[in-house]
C-alpha cells in the first residue's frame, strides 16, 4: 500500500509507530524503510539515533527476540477508511471534468488512486500499462523518479495518443505527486492555517501566503520538519511532494495530491482555461519565480564532502554574474532553523542553497530566479531570463564547488 496510507493508518489505528518497507523514488538496491512514531509524522531526532544505535547493537540474528504467532493482519477497513478520508480534499459539488493520464512507475499507487478518483467521480484515468503494476525491478526506468530524465517518457507517449487534460505520476510508494500538461506549439487562496515549506523550496509560497493573508513558515528539508508546522494548511517540497490534507495524514501524499489537482484542472476546463494560465497569472502577480537543481550523484561521498568544504572555505562573489549579497552556513543555524549541513547563497534576484541529500549518494543544489514581469507580453522574454540565469547559475556553482 501507498505510504500516505501508512501514514494516516498511525494515526486512525492510535498506533505508536509505523513502518513501511520501500525503496520509494531510488533505484531497487537502495530498499529501505521510513519509521513514524505515534503522532503520524516521520521520525526526527533523537529517534533516528537511537534506533540506529539499537541496529548497531544487534548481534548474530538467531539472538533477535522474535513475536510467536503475535501478528494480526489487517483487512480493507484501513484503506476504506483512508479512501473516505480522501473526500476532505474536495469542495462539494465541484466539477470532476479533468481526464487524466496516470503512473504508478511500477509502484503500489495504481489501485488506491483509480480508487479514489472513481469515488470522487472523476473519469477513469489512462494508464500507462507498462508500469501500472508493482515490479520492485523498475524494468523500464532507470531511477523510478517522476523528476529524473527519462522516467515520464512512456507516460508522455501514452499521453499522445489519448490527449488528455492532464499527466500524474507517482513515485513507487505514491507520496509523490507529478504532474505534466499539455503545451502548445507555438487563482485565488481564501481560508486561515499555515501555509509551510522547506527551504530548498520556491519562495514563490510565501509571495502567495503573504499575498492571501495567511500565515507561512519555512522548515527544514522534508516533511518530517513540515508536517510538524502547527496550524498546518498546505505543505510543499520541491521534489514533488505535497500535503494537502494534514488533519488526515501528517506526510506528503501523492494520491490527495492527484485529487487536489484534478479537480482543479477541471475548475479551470469550465473556464476554458488551463493550468498553464493559472501559472502565468501567478508569474504576473508575484514575478516569474524560475527554479532548477544541479544535482551530481557520486560513488566516493568524499567528493561531497570535499565540495562542502570548498564551498565554505572559498565561497563564490558572483555567479551568472549575479552578485552574492549574503552567505549562511547552515551548520551553524540561524534564528528560526536548527543546525543542517548546508549552504545558503542569496544573490541579486536569486537564491541558491547547497547540501547533501539525506537519502541518496548525491550532492543537491536547488536553484532559483526571480524576474519581474509587467505584462502578459513580457512572459516569454522572463521565461528565457531565467532559464539563462539558471544555465549559468549551474555552471558557475560547479566550477566553484569544484564538481
Amino acid at each position: 500500500l501507498p505510504t500516505p496510507v501508512l501514514a494516516y493508518a498511525i494515526r486512525h489505528l492510535g498506533a505508536v509507530a509505523g513502518v513501511e518497507v520501500t525503496a520509494s523514488h531510488n533505484p531497487p538496491r537502495d530498499n529501505g524503510y521510513k519509521v513514524y512514531l505515534g503522532d503520524g509524522s516521520q521520525i526526527v531526532p533523537p529517534a533516528d539515533g537511537e534506533i540506529a544505535a539499537a541496529i548497531a547493537a544487534v548481534g548474530p540474528l538467531d539472538t533477535v527476540p522474535r513475536p510467536g504467532n503475535g501478528w494480526e493482519t489487517l483487512g480493507d477497513e484501513v484503506l476504506d477508511a483512508y479512501l473516505a478520508r480522501t473526500d476532505a480534499v474536495l469542495a462539494a459539488g465541484s466539477p470532476r471534468t479533468a481526464h487524466v493520464v496516470y503512473t504508478a512507475m511500477h509502484g503500489v499507487g495504481t489501485s488506491v488512486l483509480t480508487a479514489a478518483f472513481d469515488r470522487a467521480g472523476f473519469p477513469a484515468p489512462v494508464l500507462v500499462a507498462e508500469q501500472a503494476e508493482p515490479d520492485p525491478a523498475f524494468p523500464t526506468v532507470a531511477f523510478p523518479n517522476p523528476e529524473e530524465p527519462g522516467a515520464m517518457d512512456l507516460a508522455f507517449a501514452t499521453a499522445r495518443r489519448s490527449d488528455p487534460d492532464l499527466v500524474i505520476a507517482n513515485d513507487p510508494d505514491a507520496d509523490r505527486c507529478a504532474v505534466a500538461v499539455p503545451v502548445p506549439d507555438l487563482g485565488g487562496v481564501s481560508g486561515s492555517g499555515v501555509f509551510a515549506e522547506s527551504i530548498v523550496s520556491s519562495s514563490l509560497l510565501g509571495r502567495i501566503a503573504e499575498k492571501a493573508g495567511l500565515g507561512y513558515e519555512e522548515t527544514l528539508t522534508g516533511f518530517k520538519w513540515i508536517a510538524r508546522v502547527e496550524g498546518l494548511r498546505y505543505g510543499y517540497e520541491e521534489a514533488l511532494g505535497y500535503c494537502v490534507d494534514p488533519d488526515g495524514v501528517r506526510d506528503k501524499d501523492g494520491v490527495t495530491a492527484a485529487l487536489l489537482v484534478a479537480e482543479l484542472a477541471s475548475v479551470l476546463k469550465e473556464q476554458g482555461r488551463t493550468l498553464l494560465d493559472l501559472l502565468d497569472d501567478l508569474a504576473l502577480e508575484h514575478g516569474l519565480h524560475a527554479t532548477d537543481q544541479l544535482s551530481v550523484r557520486v560513488e566516493d561521498l568524499s567528493v561531497i564532502a570535499d565540495a562542502m568544504r570548498r564551498l565554505r572555505e572559498q565561497p563564490p562573489a558572483a555567479l551568472a554574474g549575479l552578485a552574492v549579497t549574503s552567505a549562511e552556513d547552515l551548520a551553524r543555524g540561524t534564528e528560526l532553523l536548527p543546525a543542517t549541513d548546508g549552504l545558503r547563497y542569496h544573490l541579486e534576484g536569486a537564491r541558491v542553497i547547497v547540501r547533501p541529500s539525506g537519502t541518496e549518494p548525491k550532492l543537491k543544489c536547488y536553484l532559483e530566479v526571480v524576474v519581474p514581469v509587467g505584462s502578459a507580453d513580457e512572459l516569454p522574454a522572463a521565461r528565457a531570463k531565467g532559464a539563462e540565469l539558471l544555465t549559468g547559475i549551474k555552471r558557475d556553482l560547479a566550477a566553484a564547488a569544484g564538481i
